[in-house]
Parts: structure tokens; sequence; C-alpha cells
């Protein structure tokens, strides 16, 4: 599967490209996962292919921070595989799709299985440990903190329960 990234990707919707096989990003894309400002946490998975992708020190900034990253950032890092002017995103990601298709039907589906095993364990053990987080963090007097401090439009007060 390949994905074409625009403008903000932020939060699941990163998490979900990350699951794609390749990602193509138009220059002006930022990437960014903001869930720890809602004091949430990521949970699509993504984060597993991002540390398998770019390692513990980035997806710690990034998750940790809310930061945004640019495409070229992404680039370095191995995030997305090309970076195109936005005009010609989307014939660069059709233009890598026909090349793909054009390619043995059965070869690609076998490297598609074989690349899929190498990856998704990680990211099957990671859902489940997303998903124990936020159940956890959905019980926490710092979420419900959040959550009051949003609806009365001022800055919440954490106190790390």
């Amino acid at each position: 599967m390949v994905v074409a990234l625009k403008g903000w990707v932020i939060g699941g919707s990163f998490e979900r490209a990350l699951l794609a096989d390749m990602r193509i990003a138009g220059e002006s894309t930022k990437m960014m996962l903001p869930e720890i400002k809602s004091a949430v946490i990521s949970d699509s998975g993504g984060t597993a292919r991002l540390f398998q992708m770019a390692g513990h020190g980035l997806i710690a900034d990034l998750a940790l921070t809310g930061r945004a990253m640019d495409a070229e950032e992404a680039l370095r890092h191995g995030i997305v595989s090309r970076v195109v002017p936005d005009a010609q995103l989307d014939e660069a990601a059709m233009a890598l799709c026909r090349e793909i298709a054009a390619h043995p039907p059965f070869a690609v589906k076998m490297f598609r299985r074989t690349l899929s095993r190498i990856v998704n364990p990680l990211a099957k053990r990671t859902l489940q440990e997303e998903s124990m987080g936020m159940t956890a963090i959905y019980e926490t007097a710092d979420y419900a903190e959040m959550k009051a401090a949003r609806a009365e439009g001022r800055e919440p007060d954490y106190r790390g329960r």
C-alpha cells in the first residue's frame, strides 16, 4: 500500500500512514503526534512502526513533545521514501502504484507478505499496550482535568494522578 501525504498529517492519521508499505510526501507535509498535549497517548499502532523506522530517540521526541516534523526530516529518518512538490504528489504516487502493479502480482504479494511478517508482530503487541494505557488514562484525574480545562477555556493544572 502506498500513501500520499500532503499538508498536516496529525495523530491517528499519521499513525495509520505509518502502517502502509510506503509513504510519499508533498514538500509542505508536516507530521505530528500531539496526543500527549491532550493527556492521552497514541493508540493506532503506528508508534511501533515509527520506532522500527527511526528508533527510540525520534519516537520519544515526537510523542513526548508533540512537535511537528516536516517532510525533509521525515525523509532523513526513512519515514517517507520520497518528497515531491505538492503539485506533483498525486501523479508521483499513482506512477509508483502503476510501476508496482506492472510487476508479477504473485511476486509482489509474496514480498508484501514477507514484509508484513517482519513488521506486524511489534505493531500488534503495541496496539495491545496502547489500549491498556488508554484505558488506564481515561480513569485518571489528570484526564478529567484536561477535559474540564478545555470546556472552561483555561490551562489544565495537572497533578500526576
